[in-house]
């Protein structure tokens, strides 16, 4: 049991190094503590710890030694491959993943294969997993948003073994090779049964609700659905996970059980409980197959079959024993797994339960039982949610004790069905299962508009949570022990325990990284200062919701003072509507207030301006409210201790010309956050002698189709000796203006807080 431990440790400590170590470093000393080991026993530990680093950096090398080159992002490419997932039409395009056996460029070989990820925007046709294509493509290494408190989309792509990411292009090559499924023949079933619950229930609400339940496939989620799911905190009973996995093979054990011991003749070849347990192992099996084996499924196949294997071969087997067997497995298969929050919750769970449950006689009463399981659970999952996601469901305790056992009935009758349909004349069980589970979503809506369903907390000190994890241990622990209201005192620092702020005449500035476009936060002891909300897509993806406001939410804001919306332009005010929504906010200004579709919106003027604790806020720029479009965008110059940030919004050199002449020296500051993303109509020379800045900040996105910051604007700064930083290279970028007139930074999130594998423009992964 210490082994399999010290060896689950090395493959989480091999996954927080910054960078993927030299092969020498690791593999050398594994191979001496294997010797040594051989006849030191005390070095057994240490050499399970190296060997589960060792593993996990050569599954991590599978993608990270052989990545996509940074010299080849946006090239035109021709791969030739095979659709290596189930495609999901989106509406605007259709997503897969490609295995990619062959690149060309401009008929020439390069030597690249591995997972991509490919949007194919316009005119897909009906695409099949396992088929084989000759695509014209444009990619990019994996690379996204680099902010605190966002979405790790680098992470989220190494998870899957994705090495780029990218779009079908207008050219030519595009041809189908070969329409059979070859090794993704299950994908190719699993899409297969998904197309037919389509068919059957047409537009019908809960459509990705069945599909979700049936095969696995949360595709057909709508953003709404999946909060409603996340504030109840149910989420886990609509995707194939464990707790899915363990209700089919409980229900096919105990059914098997019964049938089998009908029969004298079948328990005398067979004992019944030996014959239930191969009976559920089997059905999981299946169960586990039709979600494609994904990592949650593979955890519960490991963890069901180290159970049920011990009831089958009549093995003693103690439960702590089973479940680092089941570690040690999952581990052994996956090393990545540990990347996954549903690793961590998933084991963390079951460790709690046999922690709380197993030390205490039982009792007989099931509701009591099944209320103190759901008790120990919250509590003792309260760290890791909110150290993973910053919000926790309030209500999921009550709602999961009724939700679970409910779901328990519901699935096997969804799968029932589901197999039902396929028979012609017997799709309306399906449907009117479909409508019960609308019911069921329906109510699970109305949960979740109760003010207290959950709860945002900002991100605490490190130490928080060990404090944290000890106060849950002695909760959890049996009432004899002394001292168990201590752990309540324990909890109290993680809502205790507010985020630092900044001292009276501080400015603490932080351009977010959100790809093409703007969004700048400021914030000072009184208040918070918005700029820009960066993008928004048809797709329905807004950098408002998806990066702007978990940074404020992780910085412990949950109110914005003051919001100013450069200009109406998609890439600055594309957010807006996202981020209101999630954060209430008192002034809204904007160089075209009457743009922004948002009622109180108000013009921003050249020389109004506010102060705060000492530091000063001055508009520069719209002079009368006649401009349009980029040159309509709000110049506010921020000042505090004779140190300056200028943010010139979108910007041309005409109206760079007119401030040059009307305020002159007054511009002076001493950092630039560079007009329209470093396009070549802003930027001017002249204009960048006047506010000789020792800093400019470029806001692009990376490998942005405009080319931006253009290379002209890049030699002009380079020219002056300025130095410059980019968030598409360096990801969010923090600068701290002191009151005593000190500059702390600028400093890169993306350096910062890089993991092994954050991808690194132009220095490699």
């Amino acid at each position: 049991m210490r082994a399999g431990l010290a060896f689950a440790a090395g493959v989480a400590a091999f996954h927080l190094f910054p960078v993927m170590p030299s092969w020498w470093m690791v593999a050398l000393p594994t191979l001496l503590f294997a010797v040594l080991a051989w006849r030191l026993v005390w070095l057994r530990l240490p050499f399970a710890c190296l060997l589960g680093v060792f593993w996990a950096q050569l599954h991590a090398c599978a993608v990270l030694c052989e990545p996509f080159p940074d010299d080849l992002a946006r090239a035109p490419l021709l791969l030739e491959g095979r659709i290596a997932s189930i495609p999901v039409e989106t509406g605007y395009a259709t997503r897969f993943l490609f295995q990619v056996e062959r690149t060309l460029q401009n008929t020439n070989p390069i030597p690249f294969q591995g997972l991509v990820r490919l949007s194919w925007y316009k005119g897909a046709p009906a695409l099949k997993a396992g088929e084989r294509w000759r695509l014209p493509v444009r990619l990019k290494p994996r690379h996204g948003y680099a902010n605190p408190g966002g979405f790790d989309f680098d992470r989220w792509l190494f998870e899957r073994g994705v090495k780029a990411t990218g779009h079908l292009r207008h050219g030519e090559g595009l041809e189908r090779l070969d329409a059979g499924a070859g090794p993704y023949w299950l994908d190719r079933w699993r899409q297969g049964i998904a197309d037919h619950l389509a068919r059957v229930l047409g537009d019908a609400r809960t459509l990705g609700l069945v599909q979700a339940l049936a095969i696995g496939e949360t595709s057909g989620f709508n953003p709404e659905d999946w909060e409603i799911l996340t504030l109840t905190g149910t989420s886990h009973l609509v995707a194939i996970s464990g707790l899915n996995v363990g209700m089919i093979a409980g229900v096919f054990l105990v059914l098997a059980r019964w049938l089998w011991s009908r029969s004298v003749r079948l328990t005398l070849a067979l004992a019944a409980p030996r014959a239930g347990a191969l009976a559920g192992i089997l059905a999981a099996l299946v169960y586990a197959g039709l979600a494609g084996f994904s990592v949650s499924t593979q955890r519960a196949l490991v963890m069901l079959a180290v159970v049920l294997g011990a009831s089958f071969w009549r093995r003693t087997l103690r439960p702590y024993h089973a479940l680092m067997l089941a570690l040690v497995g999952i581990l052994a298969l996956d090393p990545g797994a540990v990347l996954s929050y549903g690793f961590w919750l998933s084991f963390a769970a079951v460790a709690l339960l046999l922690f709380n449950l197993g030390q205490r006689l039982p009792s007989r009463d099931l509701w009591t039982r099944w209320g103190r399981a759901q008790w120990a659970v919250t509590i003792g999952l309260l760290p890791l949610l909110l150290s993973m996601f910053g919000r926790v469901s309030l209500i999921a305790p009550l709602v999961n004790l009724v939700a679970v056992p409910f779901f328990s009935l519901l699935l096997p009758l969804v799968l029932i069905a589901s197999l039902a349909s396929l028979i012609p004349g017997c799709a309306w069980p399906l449907v009117l299962t479909a409508e019960l589970l609308g019911w069921c979503m329906d109510g699970l809506a109305w949960l979740a508009t109760v003010p207290w369903a959950a709860a945002t907390l900002p991100a605490p000190p490190p130490w928080v949570w060990g404090v944290s994890a000890i106060g849950v241990m002695l909760l959890l622990a049996p009432r004899g022990l002394p001292g168990r209201w201590l752990g309540l005192m324990l909890l109290l620092p993680l809502v205790a325990i507010d985020p630092p702020v900044p001292a009276p005449g501080e400015v603490w500035f932080t351009l977010l990284d959100i790809g093409q476009g703007l969004a700048a936060v400021a914030r000072t002891s009184e208040g918070t200062l918005v700029f820009d909300t960066g993008p928004g897509f048809t797709s329905g993806f807004n950098t408002g919701s998806a990066v702007v406001a978990p940074f404020l939410l992780h910085q412990g804001i949950d109110h914005i003072d003051r919001l100013v919306v450069s200009h109406a332009d998609r890439d600055h005010a594309g957010g807006l509507r996202g981020l209101v929504e999630r954060i209430a906010f008192d002034h809204l200004q904007s160089g075209e207030p009457t743009e922004l579709d948002l009622p109180g919106a108000t013009s921003c003027q050249a020389g109004d301006g506010w102060t705060w604790s000492g530091v000063s806020f001055l508009f520069l720029h719209p002079e009368d409210g006649g401009a349009r479009g980029n040159n309509a965008s709000c110049v506010l110059r921020i000042e505090t201790g004779g140190r300056s940030i200028l943010l010139t919004g979108d910007v041309e050199q005409g109206v760079e010309r007119r401030l040059v002449e009307r305020l002159g020296s007054k511009l002076r500051s001493d950092i630039l956050v560079v007009g329209h993303h470093g396009s070549a109509t802003s930027t001017s020379g002249e204009f960048l002698h006047a506010v000789a800045p020792g800093l400019v900040l470029f806001s692009a996105g990376y490998a942005n189709h405009f080319g931006f910051p253009a290379q002209m604007v890049r030699e002009r700064v380079a020219g002056q000796g300025i130095g410059a930083f980019n968030t598409a290279i360096e990801g969010a970028v923090e600068i701290r203006l002191g009151a005593d007139g000190t500059i702390v930074g600028p400093r890169g999130w993306r350096g910062q807080a890089g993991r092994l594998w954050t991808h690194r423009p132009g220095r490699g992964e």
